[in-house]
């Protein structure tokens, strides 16, 4: 079955699921608008407060009427999940995948953000192991997505592991965009850094915050944009 969905993937959603059903091998496979992984900074630049202040923001980003609204009008959902990443191949997933449909279900995910723990990383920041992985995220999952994207949130620059380019390649291929929330903190250069490097595909765009402390409106704004909500011009400045 996942070996069917993954061959069909770039076919979209209604392709994908009439070619599963004539050879047979249907299974949990669920159409959905859109996959989306929360890839969030766990390397050694952010401390505990940071971590913690990325998952509120996320949090409160999911509980804004706006987001809300733009979720419930995706005509087959939003599956979503959260990973943490570092400059290492051995990331980490929670909560698992998560297919938002209304109001409840998106309530629930945000309390579900509120009580994850930050796992034990390593050091170093690697951003192109996190594209590699929240791409296997998406690639080994049990949804078809008329859309695919992968949000990269971090406050540093490549420095472990393969070049982000490379991976945002692999995932540029398999139909997938990558957006970019660059937390600045002390590095003025980070937004045009993820421009050049991470962010691309269909509609690429990156997001700024001047620090952690600006991190929940900023991914507020990025969520949004990414659901194709509208944001006035007093938002976006």
């Amino acid at each position: 079955m996942r070996a069917c969905i993954n061959s069909l993937r770039r076919l979209g959603v209604a392709t994908a699921a009439a070619l599963c059903l004539a050879s047979g091998q249907v299974g949990a496979a669920q159409p959905v608008s859109l996959e989306l992984v929360l890839a969030i900074d766990c390397s050694l630049s952010v401390n505990d407060p940071e971590y913690y202040l990325q998952l509120r923001g996320i949090a409160a980003a999911f509980r804004d009427e706006e987001v809300i609204a733009a979720i419930v009008q995706r005509r087959a959902g939003v599956a979503v999940t959260l990973a943490q990443w570092d400059g290492t191949s051995n990331n980490h997933q929670e909560p698992p995948w998560r297919l938002l449909t209304d109001r409840a279900s998106v309530i629930a995910f945000a309390d579900e953000i509120d009580q994850v723990r930050r796992a034990k990383l390593g050091y170093t920041t690697g951003v192109g192991y996190a594209i590699d992985y929240a791409r296997g995220l998406i690639n080994n999952n049990e949804f078809i997505g008329e859309e695919k994207k992968i949000d990269i949130s971090g406050d540093g620059r490549n420095n472990s592991g393969p070049r982000p380019e490379d991976a945002r390649a692999r995932a540029i291929a398999d139909g997938t965009t990558i957006n970019g929330l660059a937390v600045i903190d002390g590095d003025p250069g980070l937004p045009s850094y993820y421009e050049t490097f991470v962010a691309g595909g269909d509609g690429a765009f990156v997001i700024t915050a001047d620090s952690y402390d600006d991190f929940a409106e900023a991914i507020r704004k990025k969520l949004r944009r990414e659901l194709r909500l509208r944001i006035t011009q007093r938002e976006e400045q």
